[in-house]
């Protein structure tokens, strides 16, 4: 019996294991990725408007206007640079401030719209997180197929008698 089996590549969330081969139900599914995730921006932009609109008609005067679409501004921006990192190069990537979920939460979630337009956007090109994927996939069949020629015959087989 053979102990170095091939390895299964790991399945992307909505895609499953489709993007290996990318078949029919790939771009099925690429296409309601990104059209999901355009709504959830035309959603997310819908309810930071209303937001805004609310504290306008609170007449609380511009520069508290101004901060506020400041802040909205720079936290979908951190945000989407997040997500772009996340579906480009993997969660395991993120350092320092962008790897912070707890105490950053607040800016992620107001920034919902630029990590939604990041991700609609990585959609188009591929399956989010499909590049990440693909590599640590073909990297675990390089090292498999590396311990196979390393190891001929039968590795764990008893040796003859001397």
């Amino acid at each position: 019996m053979n102990d170095v089996t091939a390895p299964a590549p790991e399945p992307i969330r909505f895609f499953g294991t489709s993007w290996v081969t990318r078949g029919g139900d790939y771009w099925l599914r690429r296409a309601a990725v990104s059209l999901g995730a355009l709504v959830t921006v035309v959603a997310g932009a819908l309810v930071l408007r209303f937001a805004v609109a609310g504290v306008a008609l609170s007449r609380s005067g511009g520069l508290v206007n101004g901060m506020l679409l400041l802040a909205i501004a720079v936290c979908t921006c951190l945000a989407g640079l997040r997500m772009w990192k996340i579906v480009t190069a993997g969660r395991d990537s993120l350092t320092g401030w962008m790897a912070e979920d707890r105490s950053l939460g607040a800016v992620w979630l107001i920034g919902c719209v630029g990590s939604a337009a990041a991700y609609f956007l990585r959609s188009l090109v591929e399956a989010p997180g499909e590049a990440v994927q693909r590599a640590a996939w073909e990297e675990a069949k390089a090292r498999t197929a590396k311990r196979r020629a390393a190891r001929p015959g039968r590795p764990g087989g008893k040796k003859g008698k001397r």
